[in-house]
């Protein structure tokens, strides 16, 4: 079977980096991908209960300084990030659309537990005002303590909880 092999993370890792200096000199700013969540949740709760965005201070707030919350740079960001990802899959002849996990578990238990972790680091990326990527990389590219803190409890929180995650892959 003829594999193709990914990139060197070390190669990765400055690429990287050599991508949030330019988002710093594009935009004015760091990577980061959870308000784009946020302005496709507002934009779809505007669309689907516009009455509801009205009358709740969550959405009313973030109204008054995003007329339109799909025209932002993060939702561009990220559906430049899931365009490259599929050209990337594509190119390199990785493109598949598969389920992976333990062959001890279904198909149906593995995309709960995604769905669930998913959800988890969503609302932990909303408590902590941002994702890894904004959070933690464009912290510590700043030399923010926050940024260190960040990085060391995301990394910190996946090692203890592998022990117990562990069976959905192995």
């Amino acid at each position: 079977m003829n594999q193709r092999r990914y990139m060197n993370p070390y190669l990765g890792g400055v690429l990287l980096g050599l991508v949030l200096i330019v988002a710093f000199w594009v935009s004015g700013r760091g990577l980061g991908a959870s308000g784009a969540a946020k302005s496709t949740l507002v934009a779809g709760m505007k669309t689907i209960a516009p009455g509801h965005v009205e009358n709740t201070a969550f959405y009313k707030d973030y109204m008054e300084t995003h007329t339109n919350p799909l025209n932002d740079w993060l939702v561009y960001q990220i559906l430049g990030v899931v365009v490259g990802g599929f050209l990337s899959g594509a190119i390199a002849g990785r493109l598949k659309f598969k389920v992976e996990k333990s062959p001890k578990i279904t198909n149906k238990t593995r995309l709960l537990f995604a769905a669930l972790g998913g959800v988890f680091f969503g609302f932990g990326s909303q408590l902590g005002r941002g994702c890894t990527s904004g959070s933690a990389l464009t912290g510590m590219a700043v030399l923010s303590v926050s940024g260190f803190l960040s990085m060391a409890a995301i990394f910190g929180t996946a090692f203890g909880l592998a022990y117990f995650a562990r069976k959905l892959w192995l």
